[in-house]
Formats: structure tokens, C-alpha cells, sequence
């Protein structure tokens, strides 16, 4: 366990994982994983994803950032109308930080998420090159057309961003993915 100052100032709590078997002096892969909700979070429980990549030589990084629930409502709220900013730049920070461990491997990073992780790693493989691998499950990549063509989509507008689509179409689609599709050098796997 440890915490990280996110740029926004807030304390970001994170685990990492380290490969099995690891050896002194060698450097290993790191994945990101990032949960769903983005009102959940991680803490001390069984993930077999985790186990297995661990057992497959990666290192395992994961946080509960800015919009995690268990942290009080002011920091639950603060993705408020701002999926792909705090979120982000406090995932950032919690990789900066993983980077500085003598057997993480900056060269070899991946990302993975599920749901409103899977959003979050199509955001973060449009906004940096860093990571060599990204998978995203149950993921979103048009806030615009996922408002009306999900279960959970239309009540984003009234909580999560800036009213329905049709009143704010360009901030809809600022925050999707699909709109920084040109910048994606990452290879991508989407589930």
C-alpha cells in the first residue's frame, strides 16, 4: 500500500503488486488497472486478474483516484463533469511514482480496465504514448451515442456531465475518447 500527492493536491491511495518470482537487479512489466464506476473502489480483495498477471512476470499497480467511493462525497464528486481530468492526472501521478521503483520497468507499462476503467484507458491512450499495451473491457469511447444506448448512460446527463447530449454536444464529445482516436499509438485490445 502507499499514497500518492495527486497535481490536484489530493492524497491518492494505491497498491502494487509485485511479480512473482521477482528478482533483484531486474526490471519487470508494470500494468495499470483501473475500476469501474468510476463511484467504486478497490481495496483488500481478491482480484484473479491481478494473481494471474502477477504470476505472468507484470508487476500490478492499482488506486481508488479522484470519483472513488469511501473517501468522503467531496472527493466521490470530483469527476463531476470532468471524466479525463483529476481522474487522470492522479493515475498519472500514481504511475510517476510506481516508475521510481527499481524493479518497475518504464519502458514496459500497460493499462486495463473494465467499465468506466475500460473509459479511462481509451482516455489515457489518447492523451500519452507511455504505455505499450492497453486492453479495455466493457468500455465506452462516445459519451455522445452511450447516453441513449446503455443502462446506465441517461442518467449521466442529470450527475456526471453537463445535461444531456443534444443540450451540450460539444462537451459530450471533449470527453470522449473517440475524439483523440487520431493521437493512439498504443495498441488496443477492446473486450
Amino acid at each position: 500500500e502507499f499514497t500518492v500527492q495527486s497535481p490536484d493536491g489530493e492524497a491518492i491511495q494505491g497498491w502494487m503488486m509485485r511479480p512473482a518470482g521477482i528478482s533483484a537487479g531486474r526490471k519487470y512489466p508494470l500494468v495499470l488497472e483501473i475500476h469501474g464506476g468510476p463511484h467504486s473502489a478497490y481495496g483488500y480483495g481478491f482480484f484473479h486478474e491481478f494473481q494471474m498477471l502477477c504470476g505472468d512476470g507484470c508487476g500490478v499497480l492499482f488506486t481508488n483516484p479522484p470519483g472513488s467511493s469511501g473517501y468522503g462525497q467531496a472527493f466521490e464528486a470530483a469527476t463531476r463533469q470532468d471524466w479525463g481530468g483529476r481522474d487522470f492526472r492522479a493515475l498519472m501521478a500514481a504511475v510517476d511514482e510506481a516508475c521510481e521503483l527499481d524493479w518497475v520497468d518504464p519502458a514496459r507499462l500497460g493499462v486495463t480496465g473494465g467499465s468506466f476503467g475500460g473509459y479511462m484507458t481509451n482516455w489515457i491512450i489518447g492523451q500519452t504514448t507511455r504505455f505499450s499495451a492497453a486492453v479495455a473491457a466493457r468500455s465506452t469511447c462516445n459519451r455522445y451515442s452511450q447516453f441513449g444506448t446503455s443502462d446506465s448512460g441517461y442518467y449521466h446527463g442529470d450527475f456526471e456531465f453537463k445535461g444531456n447530449p443534444w443540450d451540450e454536444p460539444d462537451f459530450y464529445l471533449e470527453r470522449s475518447p473517440i475524439t483523440y482516436v487520431n493521437r493512439i499509438r498504443t495498441p488496443l485490445l477492446l473486450v
